[in-house]
């Protein structure tokens, strides 16, 4: 590797410290180049790349990056796994490929410019996933808000009876009428006719009447015949 080969590690290694939230720094004397392939695969489903690194490099990269506490665990082969997914997750990866590879010990790692002993890496590796905790957490504020509402449910479900109570005793206490207590008459319905019907019966009434000419006729009628008996 050439100079400018190594230059363009150390940038690179500086970045990914930088970018990282969590970096967990490995022993990993022991291991084949088929493990490691095989860890990085794993590492890869919870966003986490695993580098082997000269110490050399890795240390001018802190310093470029200004990670202090990482240099500080540079000591003996070290590898460096840069989380940007679950911390958990991925402290759980290693911790069980150490047990089955018999290698992969912690040194101590970041987690958000925080330094981190071998014991809180382990720490981390036995917490539940993200998934999990978020799951958890929601239970929690949810437990309370749940309890919240069935008593708020109760409490008006209460009112409503106690509402209803009420408008029943006030119901028993009304005063009852008298018994002798009179009661004023309902109006009578109208005997009259319509005006319509009035006007259809009058015509009958004055068809009952001879008409005043028809009397004088007859009247004249009555005279000529007793003056004809009276000359006979």
């Amino acid at each position: 590797m050439n100079r400018d080969q190594k230059a363009a590690v150390v940038d690179e290694l500086a970045e990914q410290i930088r970018s990282a939230e969590t970096i967990f720094a490995v022993d990993y004397r022991g291991i084949s180049v088929a493990q490691a392939a095989d860890l990085r695969s794993r590492l890869r489903e919870a966003e986490t790349r695993f580098r082997i690194v000269k110490n050399s490099l890795t240390e001018r990269a802190t310093d470029q990056a200004g990670a202090d506490a990482l240099k500080a665990m540079l000591e003996g082969p070290t590898a460096l796994a840069f989380v940007s997914g679950d911390a958990a997750l991925a402290a759980r990866a290693l911790s069980d490929a150490g047990r089955a590879m018999g290698t992969l010990d912690f040194k101590g790692g970041l987690m958000d410019g925080a330094t981190l002993s071998a014991d809180d890496v382990r720490s981390i590796a036995r917490l539940p996933s993200r998934e999990v905790l978020h799951g958890q957490l929601v239970g929690t504020i949810a437990a309370p808000l749940t309890q919240f509402v069935r008593t708020l449910n109760a409490l008006i479900a209460g009112i409503a009876v106690q509402l209803q109570q009420m408008a029943e005793q006030k119901a028993e206490d009304a005063p009852a009428p008298e018994a002798g207590a009179e009661t004023s008459p309902a109006p009578e319905a109208a005997d009259e006719s319509p005006p319509e019907a009035e006007a259809a019966e009058a015509p009958a009434e004055v068809a009952e009447e001879p008409a005043p000419e028809a009397q004088e006729t007859e009247t004249e009628t009555e005279a000529a015949a007793d003056a004809e008996s009276s000359e006979a």
